[in-house]
């Protein structure tokens, strides 16, 4: 056999080894395709059957589990209600059935409200509230039955004060609140000693799970 005929039938070979070589990848890329829809179509599944039961153990409902936050008020030789037992700590989408109104702490939104002196004229989402409390601010609450003149001093001494935001509340029971985390008094008003002694102790205080974190870059409304 010449050179040349050696030559083809090399070529031919090796064109030959390269066309199995590429079936057989081929033949193993549809394997491995159809092995990874399947792990898909199985994680699929499962996680519908999660949720499905997800939303049978909690009974479809919005409100997130509330069970860390479990425990009662006691009050302390300064009037101020401590909360002896446990304030979850958890970031949720969804509303949290908050076992005392104002909250005192407990699963929150991801994103705080704004705290740095600000006054909010309407209601603001407790859960975002909560997540102030836990950088360390106070708010401060008031329903309707709160006069209008103490409303307007108690907006002017959060405005001048780092770490606090205020307010409406309708659903709470006393006219004027002071909340912290952890902690919760009622005041008569801004002139109260209870306001300052309050905000003393408690803006920044020990008790701040997450002390020196931000009130400003959060939510504004």
């Amino acid at each position: 056999m010449g050179s040349a005929e050696k030559s083809s039938a090399a070529r031919t070979a090796r064109i030959e080894e390269m066309r199995r070589a590429g079936q057989a990848r081929e033949r193993r890329n549809r394997i491995l395709v159809v092995a990874a829809s399947v792990v898909v179509v199985a994680g699929l599944v499962a996680g519908g059957v999660v949720l499905v039961q997800a939303q049978s153990d909690d009974g479809g409902g919005s409100a997130a589990d509330d069970a860390k936050t479990a425990g009662k008020f006691a009050t302390d030789a300064d009037g101020v209600r401590a909360w002896r037992g446990t304030l979850g700590r958890e970031h949720v989408t969804k509303s949290v059935d908050y076992p005392v109104t104002p909250p005192v702490g407990g699963d929150h939104n991801p994103v705080w409200m704004n705290c740095n002196g600000d006054v909010y004229e309407d209601e603001i989402n407790p859960t975002n509230a909560v997540h102030s409390l836990e950088h360390g601010a106070v708010w401060v609450t008031y329903n309707g039955d709160a006069p209008e003149a103490e409303v307007e001093a108690l907006a002017a001494k959060v405005r001048k004060t780092p770490y606090t935001l205020m307010s409406p509340v309708d659903g709470q029971e006393d006219p004027v609140v002071l909340t912290a985390w952890g902690h919760q008094r009622t005041v008569t008003g801004a002139a109260d000693p209870a306001v300052d002694a309050f905000l003393e102790k408690f803006v920044q205080g020990q008790q701040t799970p997450e002390l020196g974190a931000a009130c400003t870059g959060g939510l504004s409304k």
